[in-house]
């Protein structure tokens, strides 16, 4: 039987340990190698779902991880009208049904505003991996869209000692920003070390009809990772990172203050996210075992300005502190199978402190905490099998779950409840899927799999009003959502390009969301919207995305490159039998260009976006207006000057965005605040 390529990656993960990182490195620099898909580097023509690689390269160092998103197949962004906040949306779910990871690790928590991908600098990402459909098998709770894995460079040994670094820089127009960052990396037989820092400044930024205020930041961020080999088939690793953004506002949250008397907009004067992750992998038996113990902390000042009184009306700090352990051991069997048996532990708290003035026009400042003493626990056990016999590559996988939320008190004075917080659910999930390799270009998938989400403490604990103008009730009690998805597709790579078709359908039972009780709250008689597990949703779509170069159809044509992608996608909330709210408009994207090359490089590219007038008018309040549809154009010119000096290669880019000024809002931006109007971006980057 000839050995596929999956069967050669099953010998080289058993030996991996005892490998310099070059050396592996070289290996496999032919393949389009994601981790998350799979829990260890594969090639996403043996990975039986849809994947993006994301390319930090590709954006600014001013732009944040949500900014890749823009213009993917089957990917959108959740903005909160700023510049700074870029929630991930994949295939019409959100951050709540999304896993978003750092180097492996879970950032999600219960945010009540803003993007939880910006806490990372771009200029010390190397990529953003993108796993498309369920993926709680892997991931645990949450996953149910797929996950998004943040990744930092890797620390690799050297059989000699080696100093390699990089860096980057950006200043714009439309928000006249300024950023850059760097990484040093060093390396030797049994030490490496991984050193970056990145800083930005990104003022209000400018639309056809003027300056979006409020959204400006400013942001800093370090990371050291430093890895120590034990022996020739064991090594420990350090993470440490630390992210800090300051004077955030959300414009899309800005909303009537007491009494219809001016505007509330939340805003954070501070937020951090600190990381510290300790590991161990080693060669055991034929297989490769990794385990790591880390605590991620998120901290955020949250702040509701009323420009009324000219003061901070509510203020509220809150800390969400993960600490957990993971570990998996890969071992192949029989010459065809990788087993992959893994553990997973986490527990994340949290305990708001929020003071408010009440009276709203007075001075008297009373405790209005939510929720006191806030924990999930999460305990995992999965078990995955990946089988490459002949051109099929097979995958299947199982994982238990035990997720327990509780809390101290809800509530504040007569009102407060202590008891009936607590909550544990089980949930089995499952997933399956097979790829037939039979050609480099042809390599159709079918893939069918099931995911869950358990309830954040948002839902569980907090009654509060929103921004639909509903006074939303938490409930302890809640039930897991549960999903059901199906894809089919078909993706290659080769010299006549790369591309990726698939066709999804998933259903989300027992679906998390506010039922409207028909009631008023009391204290500022707003409707109330009871959490509840409410009927099912469906979400369904395809979508498309290729790179083609010319010469590929007629040898005498010029080396450019033609891209594109396609998606589109409807929901359908069954409750209210009404479409799902917030889905993405159906797009398309062209492009054309000479990238990656010596010399001159260029591209442009128009992006296509139809109309969204599927509103979800009972389940928002008629607070979901449709979207007109719109164009734009891109391009961006630059030279790669290769080898200069003592660097390695350095390159200089002009960026112009929406070149047409054209006046339009993304359906997923809160608020209904526009986009960005024209601007021109220069961007420096280098390495050595």
């Amino acid at each position: 039987m000839k050995p596929s390529r999956l069967s050669l990656a099953i010998f080289s993960l058993s030996t991996t340990a005892a490998l310099p990182l070059t050396a592996y490195a070289q290996q496999t620099q032919l393949d389009e190698l994601v981790v998350t898909a799979k829990g260890y580097e594969a090639d996403t023509l043996e990975t039986a779902s849809t994947t993006e690689k994301l390319n930090s390269s590709d954006a600014a160092a001013s732009k944040t991880a949500g900014d890749l998103f823009k213009g993917k197949p089957g990917l959108a962004v959740q903005g909160d009208g700023g510049g700074w906040g870029g929630n991930p949306v994949i295939r019409g779910l959100k951050k709540e049904s999304v896993v978003v990871l750092v180097d492996g690790v879970r950032l999600n928590s219960a945010q009540p505003q803003g993007a939880i991908a910006s806490l990372a600098a771009m200029s010390l990402l190397d990529s953003v991996e993108v796993v498309k459909g369920p993926g709680s098998v892997l991931h645990g709770t949450g996953a149910l869209g797929g996950a998004v894995n943040l990744r930092t460079p890797e620390p690799g040994f050297t059989e000699t000692p080696e100093t390699h670094g990089r860096f980057s820089a950006s200043t714009g127009t439309a928000d006249s920003s300024l950023a850059g960052g760097a990484l040093l990396q060093l390396s030797s037989k049994d030490h490496s070390l991984v050193l970056g820092a990145a800083a930005k400044d990104v003022d209000d930024y400018e639309t056809p009809d003027g300056d979006v205020l409020n959204s400006g930041y400013r942001s800093e961020s370090m990371l050291v990772k430093y890895a120590y080999r034990l022996t020739d088939t064991q090594k420990l690793t350090l993470n440490l990172q630390n992210h800090e953004d300051s004077e955030v506002w959300y414009p899309g949250s800005a909303k009537s203050g007491p009494g219809g008397n001016g505007t509330l907009t939340i805003h954070s004067p501070k937020q951090t996210r600190t990381l510290a992750e300790l590991g161990y992998e080693a060669a055991i038996a034929s297989g490769t075992l990794e385990a790591s113990i880390y605590r991620q902390e998120v901290e955020r000042e949250i702040r509701a300005y009323w420009d009324f009184r000219d003061r901070n009306q509510v203020w509220n700090d809150v800390s969400f502190d993960t600490d957990g352990a993971k570990a998996q051991y890969r071992l192949p069997v029989a010459g065809i199978h990788l087993l992959t048996v893994g553990l997973e532990a986490w527990e994340m708290t949290a305990d708001p402190e929020r003071f408010t003035y009440s009276p709203a026009t007075s001075d008297t400042v009373v405790s209005n905490s939510p929720f006191g003493d806030g924990e999930i626990q999460s305990q995992g056990v999965f078990v995955q099998d990946d089988i490459a016999t002949g051109n099929w590559n097979i995958q299947i996988g199982a994982r238990y779950d035990k997720v327990t939320g509780d809390a101290s008190v809800v509530g504040n004075g007569t009102s407060a409840i202590t008891t009936g917080l607590k909550n544990t659910n089980e949930t089995l999930s499952w997933s399956t899927g097979a790829i037939y390799n039979l050609s480099p270009m042809v390599n159709p998938y079918v893939s069918l799999g099931t995911a869950y989400r358990a309830a954040d403490m948002r839902e569980r604990f907090e009654d509060a009003s929103r921004g639909d103008g509903y006074f939303h009730q938490g409930n302890p009690q809640l039930d897991p959502e549960k999903s059901t998805s199906a894809e089919i597709g078909v993706k290659g790579r080769g010299r006549l390009g790369e591309y990726q078709i698939a066709a999804f359908y998933t259903r989300i039972d027992d679906y998390i969301a506010g039922r409207v009780t028909g009631t008023n709250n009391p204290s500022n008689n707003l409707p109330i919207k009871q959490t509840e597990n409410l009927d099912e949703v469906t979400i369904y779509g395809a979508e498309a995305g290729f790179v083609m170069p010319m010469e590929a159809l007629n040898a005498s044509a010029p080396a450019i490159d033609l891209d594109g992608s396609l998606t589109w996608l409807r929901g359908e909330n069954k409750q209210d039998d009404e479409p799902l709210y917030q889905m993405p408009a159906p797009e398309l994207t062209l492009g054309l260009g000479q990238q990656s090359r010596p010399g001159f490089n260029w591209h442009s590219q128009v992006r296509a976006v139809a109309e969204q007038n599927r509103t979800a008018d009972i389940f928002s309040n008629n607070t979901e207006s449709s979207t007109p549809g719109y164009a734009t154009i891109d391009i961006s010119l630059g030279w790669d000057f290769g080898s200069t000096g003592n660097l390695s290669n350095l390159k200089v880019t002009l960026e112009g965005n929406n070149l047409l000024d054209k006046r339009y809002r993304e359906h997923l931006t809160e608020g209904e605040i526009l986009s960005p109007g024209r601007g021109l971006v220069a961007r420096l980057e280098g390495s050595f």
